[in-house]
């Protein structure tokens, strides 16, 4: 049996790193049967980074990995809006993107992003208390502030330090399918998908037992994505009126109601489609989506592609 290509993954550890954010990319694609990368931990040189929150890291690698990796993660650091990485790093980064690597940048990593002009012209985030700081000192990046994410294909961009989870998950969806990330997810106790563009924070709180009632009745609709599924019986069994559950929804997920369930039916079916053999009529029927043709419809709106191609391209051993 022919060996697994890894996916090659590097993190880049600046100084002042935010542990979390280094932890999030290492942890998540460090390597084990069910996910092919091989990460390694790089900084401007090997040896010992000063991190942030009273933490350092002893990082194996120097910028040499940014020349082997497929994909680089620059988690964010403390005041990223002061000064820009060293010119060597920033020669690293270019380097590595114009070879076809992608760049990921967590919280403040998008500042290192920025300094290399590679976001210039695209749009971008980072953690809400630094987007002011990002658009004044980079005022050629169109940046979001009310977003957890930004796919501009081979550089991307995330908000704080949980959104960096989410990102990951994005890239994993994309790279191996469905059925690896929401194994990912499960693994990491996490939200199987939120919306890239749902709002980085709540304005007014949600009280906590309502953001319960809002999960459970998430869970219990996953389980009947078969079934027909309404506002009407969404609110109904989160106890509360159509109305308060499409608002508090879309705050809490990014996503209205029917656009949520549509988008669980569809990555359901791309589980389907990754490891059965039924036909895209039998998963439409298994969805509530009713016929193939409906399916169809869906999928390329959403996904830009047919279930059948999507279904050659993460098909494994064929």
């Amino acid at each position: 049996m022919p060996a697994v290509r890894l996916h090659r993954v590097a993190v880049l550890v600046l100084e002042g790193a935010k542990p979390l954010d280094v932890g999030i990319p290492a942890q998540v694609f460090t390597t084990r049967a069910s996910m092919p990368y091989e990460v390694r931990v790089c900084g401007a040189a090997p040896g010992l980074v000063t991190g942030g929150d009273g933490l350092s890291y002893h990082v194996a690698h120097g910028l040499e990995a940014l020349e082997w990796a497929e994909i680089v993660f620059v988690p964010g650091y403390r005041f990223p809006d002061r000064e820009d990485p060293p010119p060597a790093v920033v020669a690293a980064l270019l380097a590595a993107h114009e070879r076809g690597a992608r760049l990921a940048a967590i919280s403040t990593g998008a500042f290192a992003l920025a300094a290399t002009g590679l976001l210039d012209g695209r749009r971008a985030t980072t953690h809400w208390h630094y987007t002011r700081a990002l658009a004044e000192r980079h005022p050629l990046v169109k940046v979001d502030e009310n977003v957890l994410f930004v796919d501009e294909g081979s550089v991307l961009t995330s908000a704080g330090a949980a959104s960096g989870i989410d990102l990951c998950l994005h890239i994993l969806r994309g790279d191996l399918g469905v059925a690896a990330s929401n194994h990912a997810a499960r693994r990491l106790v996490a939200a199987p998908y939120r919306s890239g563009g749902q709002a980085q924070y709540v304005p007014r709180s949600v009280p906590e037992p309502l953001g319960e009632r809002f999960a459970a009745t998430r869970e219990w609709a996953l389980h009947r994505l078969a079934e027909p599924l309404t506002l009407d019986a969404l609110a109904r069994h989160a106890g509360v009126s159509a109305r308060t559950f499409s608002r508090r929804f879309v705050e809490d997920t990014g996503y209205t109601p029917m656009q949520w369930v549509m988008r669980a039916r569809i990555d359901t079916a791309r589980e389907l489609l990754e490891r059965s053999e039924r036909s895209v009529e039998q998963i439409a029927d298994d969805v509530g989506l009713g016929t193939g043709a409906n399916l169809r419809l869906h999928f390329q709106r959403i996904l830009g592609t047919t279930p059948s191609d999507y279904r050659r391209t993460f098909t494994r051993g064929e």
